[in-house]
């Protein structure tokens, strides 16, 4: 007997604050009840909300029943209805409405079958919506990094004051050609990016400050980037009052996990004389988020 193969996708939306919206982009999940909506993650100064949705993957997982790609499909539908780009501020980084797709294989999926889910979704999303949609990780030919997409179209450039984005943040004319749809970003959409990579933690550290200066330079030094842990990256946003986040993506969390980044983000705010809270993560490590599909699924 074939053992079933499992996707995962996380979708990232600029929004959390148009109750409306949301509430729309979870019946738009719903009408494919065999990917399970297993986490929602909002937050309310980033303006930004991420859903975690797992499915069974057909044999052809580019095919139109697999219920994954279907729902994210319509999601992504729901949220270009729904919210305007223009209207939208956060202190979070965006690229777009949908600002961010990522498909990681769970169970017996392999990175070829999330890869070509990934492809064939973001044909159908520059298509059908008009949006320049990128590619990254082995869902991209030449396996380019999501970072690099990023860096290339501004994303880390705060467009306002106090670390603040505020409405379209990418130019209509972009300086990267995209992998599908236009040359050109409506300024109400923005533009999609869309991934394939092996599973990824997210951990955010607060530190109580204000000034993002060294906050920011407590976050390179914790990252590969800048000479500190392996696989991780890490950005520096702030957080409310009197706080600023050491934002980390985990890339691979079996070698270098939270605890770690943790114990890191504590040595260097007090060698700059701060203080530090207890970090958190905003899902489920990955074989939780089997458990709780499984669960979902048999109740």
């Amino acid at each position: 007997m074939l053992k079933a193969m499992l996707g995962c996708c996380k979708v990232y939306i600029s929004e959390s604050r148009n109750r409306a919206a949301l509430a729309a982009i979870e019946r738009a999940a719903k009408l494919f009840p065999e990917a399970a909506l297993v986490n929602k993650f909002e937050d309310e100064a980033y303006n930004r909300v991420g859903y975690t949705l797992v499915s069974k993957l057909p044999p052809e997982p580019i095919s139109d029943s697999c219920p994954l790609r279907g729902a994210v499909l319509e999601m992504v539908r729901a949220a270009f209805d729904n919210i305007d780009f223009q209207s939208h501020c956060g202190s979070h980084p965006r690229l777009g409405v949908v600002d961010h797709i990522c498909f990681h294989p769970l169970a017996h999926a392999s990175m070829d079958d999330i890869a070509c889910l990934a492809r064939s979704l973001a044909a159908d999303v520059g298509s059908s919506f008009q949006v320049p949609t990128f590619l990254y990780g082995t869902a991209h030919i030449d396996g380019r990094t999501l970072d690099s997409i990023r860096r290339q179209l501004g994303y880390f450039k705060p467009n306002s004051s106090e670390n603040q984005w505020v409405g379209t943040s990418v130019p209509e004319s972009l300086p990267l050609m995209p992998d599908e749809g236009p040359a050109r970003a409506a300024p109400n959409k923005g533009v999609v990016v869309i991934g394939a990579t092996p599973w990824v933690d997210n951990y955010n550290v607060p530190v109580f400050t204000t000034d993002l200066t060294v906050a920011r330079k407590i976050a390179k030094r914790v990252s590969g980037r800048g000479g500190g842990l392996p696989k991780v990256q890490a950005m520096a946003l702030t957080h409310g009052e009197n706080t600023i986040e050491v934002a980390c993506n985990l890339l691979e969390p079996c070698k270098v996990g939270g605890e770690r980044v943790q114990l890191e983000v504590e040595r260097l705010a007090a060698e700059e004389g701060l203080a530090v809270g207890k970090g958190y993560y905003t899902d489920f490590p990955e074989e939780k988020i089997i458990e709780h599909y499984n669960n979902i699924c048999t109740n």
